[in-house]
């Protein structure tokens, strides 16, 4: 990945991230975008587009409040939901509760280049800050992608 990346995502879509955010409180959420990625050669001629997000279950027991997981069957099925819809399986998302949305070590560690990864504050039960990051190839730090939300329609789960 060269230079910084610009994500798109409706209002719409914004708002039920945050809204999982706030459902799950105190624990981490968790969940897939499906979207499309124009990136071409390297050359970023549009924003990479969220279409629509896929609310997963977090799968971690000893940990809730400050890690998530994802197991590999979700993984399958949020790549089969967005190919069924015409779209690409193009990040994730996940809650940081009571601290900053900004990627942990852990996260970093857990990571894959290439997909883009929302996270949302949320504190005392209320969603805040919403950040967008991907691991640069080489996986020793993230850049940040600036998100554009709009109020176009988007697809209901």
């Amino acid at each position: 990945m060269t230079g910084s990346t610009t994500l798109s995502i409706s209002t719409g879509i914004a708002e039920r991230i945050r809204k999982h955010g706030a459902e799950t409180y105190p624990h981490e959420c968790c969940g897939a975008l499906l979207g499309h990625d124009p990136d071409i050669d390297g050359e970023r001629r549009r924003p990479r587009e969220i279409l629509d997000c896929l609310a997963l279950l977090n799968r971690r027991d000893d940990s809730p409040n400050n890690r998530f997981s994802i197991a590999p069957l979700d993984v399958i099925e949020a790549d089969r939901v967005a190919q069924a819809q015409g779209m690409e399986l193009i990040g994730w998302y996940h809650s940081h509760p009571d601290h900053p949305a900004k990627p942990s070590e852990y996260d970093r560690s857990h990571a894959w280049p290439w997909f883009s990864y929302i996270i949302i504050s949320v504190r005392a039960g209320v969603p805040e800050e919403m950040t967008s990051w991907r691991l640069i190839d080489d996986r020793s730090e993230y850049a940040q992608e600036t998100i554009e939300i709009h109020s176009k329609a988007t697809a209901q789960p």
